[in-house]
């Protein structure tokens, strides 16, 4: 991937046509660094990634409350496939969106990102409105929609790179990731919340539980995200600049020739794939273990690991990546082994919610130890020109962790399904540490 650039330039310039492209822009140097035109660049695109998660998963967040209302009957399983499908489509759009900045500019990529978000946005808002349950198809439908919310990251993380030095780049990615990821914890409290009460006058609809009948007003979560999306559209086309690129698919392909990208790849899935695929479960599971009135709680997997992830960029840049991404792996190991106690000795009574929530959280914690450690990784290990296709691609394949873990639990039971995260995290951890950790590791990061 090549940054159009003139030779020795002095200062940064934008073209005439439309004062939104920058030349002769190259981060790595002082005299063509702009630190302004980068940070606003962050801020902005960092607030439509908290967007992006905040709708790719608030059909996750609603599902669990939307099969108790009246005139609706969605089964444990279709609940299931309906909080796999932004997992679905965010995967497959990432695979799309990271080839995107080298082909049409950053900014072009991100005004069109802010704006496909806000069809999901109004969708949820209307369907949940509905008296009677629609067709599952067009539940099916809104849900691969949300999606896009997961798609987009593959497109600005990369983006992110090119605006700062790599000496900043493990503390603005990890500001980016960890802030944007936020939106999950976001939407998972604002839902519980924001439905227990009328706005605007709008009916609200009747939930029935266990414990009986309740009001709930299933719109309003959208009625309070859409003003924000509009922002969102508004801060992009209004303040960004697009850095020029060259790079045609074949050249954004090769990435695919080094073993260290399958080997990343393994990495990222194991800290950002089991993050997203437990945070986009994990009311699913609070709610059959111990009831919806736990569903409040639901947030604060995400929370510790989006302010864990936004912490821990400094403590990467300094100490480097890999060895983070060793401790994170040994880290969800042993966090996984105790949600795996608490499934097995309560195998024949009630479940233990507190071994259940430590053991969770933990694995919430060390995922996001890795996932800042990684993005530290990739620009160190792989030129300038590789590590945004790098960066996006992991995080595409990753992005399939809601899909995988939705129909994971589906199929399998919690113990198989912890039991593989134990032995997955054990396999990355010795990989992490042979290649990229020990002191004599082939590729140092």
């Amino acid at each position: 991937m090549v940054i159009s650039q003139r030779p020795a330039p002095s200062a940064i310039e934008t073209t005439k046509d439309a004062r939104r492209d920058l030349v002769g822009w190259d981060p790595n140097n002082a005299h063509t660094w702009n630190s302004k035109i980068a940070w606003t660049t962050l801020w902005v695109t960092t607030f439509n990634l908290m967007l992006a998660f905040i709708i790719w998963y608030l059909p996750g967040a609603l599902i669990p409350t939307l099969g108790t209302i009246t005139g609706w009957n969605l089964t444990e399983s279709q609940s299931y496939w309906l909080l796999a499908m932004p997992g679905l489509t965010g995967g497959a759009l990432r695979l799309v969106w990271m080839t995107l900045p080298p082909l049409i500019g950053t900014r072009p990529m991100m005004i069109l990102s802010s704006a496909l978000m806000i069809i999901p946005f109004v969708g949820w808002t209307w369907v949940v409105t509905l008296p009677t349950q629609p067709p599952y198809g067009l539940l099916l439908a809104l849900a691969l929609a949300a999606g896009i919310g997961g798609g987009v990251f593959s497109g600005y993380m990369p983006s992110t790179s090119y605006f700062f030095p790599k000496a900043k780049q493990g503390i603005a990615l990890g500001l980016q990731a960890g802030i944007g990821n936020f939106g999950v914890s976001v939407v998972q409290f604002v839902v519980p919340w924001a439905i227990g009460f009328s706005m605007f006058g709008i009916a609200g609809q009747v939930s029935k539980t266990e414990v009986g009948e309740s009001f709930v007003w299933l719109q309003n979560p959208g009625l309070i995200f859409i003003p924000f999306a509009l922002v969102g559209c508004a801060l992009t086309w209004t303040t960004l600049k697009s850095v020029p690129m060259k790079a045609n698919l074949k050249q954004q392909f090769d990435i695919f020739n080094n073993k260290h990208t399958w080997l990343m790849t393994m990495q990222y899935v194991l800290t950002f794939g089991i993050f997203s695929g437990l945070a986009g479960t994990f009311g699913m599971l609070l709610k059959q273990q111990f009831g919806p009135e736990y569903l409040k709680w639901v947030f604060l997997g995400a929370l510790v690991g989006s302010l864990v992830r936004m912490s821990w960029g400094p403590l990467c840049d300094k100490f480097g990546g890999a060895i983070w991404t060793f401790v994170a792996g040994i880290g969800m190991a042993l966090s996984a082994g105790i949600v795996l106690f608490g499934q097995l000795s309560t195998r024949d009574k009630e479940p233990n919610l507190e071994i259940f929530m430590v053991g969770m959280l933990l694995i919430f914690f060390f995922a996001g130890i890795g996932n800042a450690s990684t993005f530290k990784q990739m620009p160190m290990i792989f030129s300038a020109r590789q590590a945004g296709g790098v960066i996006g691609w992991t995080a595409a394949i990753a992005a399939f962790g809601p899909f995988i873990f939705s129909v994971a639990f589906n199929y399998f039971s919690r113990v198989q399904v912890f039991s593989f995260i134990i032995v997955y995290a054990v396999a990355c951890a010795v990989v992490s540490w042979h290649f990229y950790a020990r002191p004599r590791a082939e590729a140092k990061s």
